[in-house]
């Protein structure tokens, strides 16, 4: 493998902490995360997480086993907080010896880190943190590590934007603290800065959705290369009962559905046809299911093709490896300029 001898040394704390050569990690997408593109994210140097999602236990029990079949490096498993079986899945972590646990979707629910880390686990748990005072609340809680992810980034998002998170929360934590850097990144150069600015390492998604090994439909795929920066958008929410944390995704047809559900259900909340929560419920699964349309049947109409801001910068397939050593070969030139 090339060297890179300014960039290594800058992640060395994150390389060190996930175990492999580049402190890269996958963002877990749903549907596109999956043993395949995690294997060969790990087994280019970088750090693959497999996306859980709605996996039932025995589902996620397989995909670890098979994932292992495909390489021999570290990689983690990516928790949604709201998952039902939640600790379930954690002793399926366990059982498997998974080095690293990812949880997302909101605050950590009591018990959840104490689960992961019981006994000789030995797995680090890293958190998803939004503001400076939840990142402060999560490390005291037993976060090993955190993760800062803008409102560039694709999927479920906040509201500020990357630059502004590593600004407000790097200077303050990044010295004594893990904190890896997401959201819009696409290019070394990004990388470069971030790493100058303290951050132990970097989370891309969009970058390796239409990787070679990435399972997603031909016409998934297609749908980022003609897709430019701007056509992006996050979702937008009709009801206030109905809080919907925005989604960032392609615009299409299914932009125009989604509003279309939302007003459907607020209808059968008015009517008293259905209580709050099952309200929530149906939204949540309007989009599993979009996004699998989009994904695996490569409806990219109506399916909901979740994407960064930086989607203007996938241009063509190629191989997981050829991803990591060019942004490593960019980050490299530039901290060298």
């Amino acid at each position: 493998m090339t060297t890179y001898p300014k960039t290594a040394a800058l992640m060395q704390r994150g390389t060190t902490f996930l175990g492999c050569e580049t402190a890269i990690l996958c963002g877990a997408m749903s549907w596109v995360s999956e043993r395949n593109l995690v294997a060969a994210i790990s087994n280019a140097g970088g750090f693959g997480v497999i996306a859980c999602g709605a996996m039932t236990p025995e589902l996620l029990d397989a995909e670890i086993a098979a994932t292992k079949a495909l390489t021999d490096k570290p990689f983690g498993v990516n928790l949604i907080t709201m998952h039902p079986r939640l600790f379930d899945l954690i002793d399926v972590c366990r059982k498997h010896g998974v080095t690293h646990v990812v949880l997302a979707g909101g605050i950590p629910p009591k018990g959840s880190v104490e689960a992961i880390k019981a006994g000789e686990s030995g797995i680090k748990v890293i958190c998803f943190a939004p503001t400076l005072a939840l990142a402060r609340k999560l490390l005291r809680s037993g976060a090993d590590a955190l993760v800062i992810e803008g409102m560039e980034a694709g999927g479920h998002i906040g509201p500020v934007s990357t630059s502004v998170l590593a600004q407000e929360i790097l200077p303050e934590l990044a010295a004594d603290h893990l904190i890896f850097v997401a959201g819009g990144i696409g290019r070394g150069e990004a990388i470069a800065f971030y790493l100058e600015m303290g951050a132990a390492g970097v989370q891309l998604g969009t970058r390796f959705a239409c990787a070679t090994e990435s399972i997603a439909h031909p016409e998934f795929k297609k749908a980022f290369f003609r897709a430019s920066a701007r056509e992006a958008v996050a979702s937008v929410q009709v009801d206030p009962r109905l809080p919907v944390i925005p989604v960032r995704a392609l615009k299409n047809k299914g932009t125009e559905e989604f509003i279309a559900k939302q007003r459907e259900v607020a209808a059968l909340l008015d009517q008293g046809g259905i209580d709050m929560a099952e309200a929530q419920l149906q939204i949540e699964h309007f989009w599993a299911g979009a996004l699998r349309r989009a994904v695996i049947e490569g409806d990219v109409e109506h399916g909901s093709v979740m994407a960064g801001q930086s989607v203007g910068m996938v241009t063509k397939e190629e191989p997981a490896a050829a991803i990591v050593a060019e942004l490593m070969a960019q980050c490299e030139a530039a901290l060298t300029r």
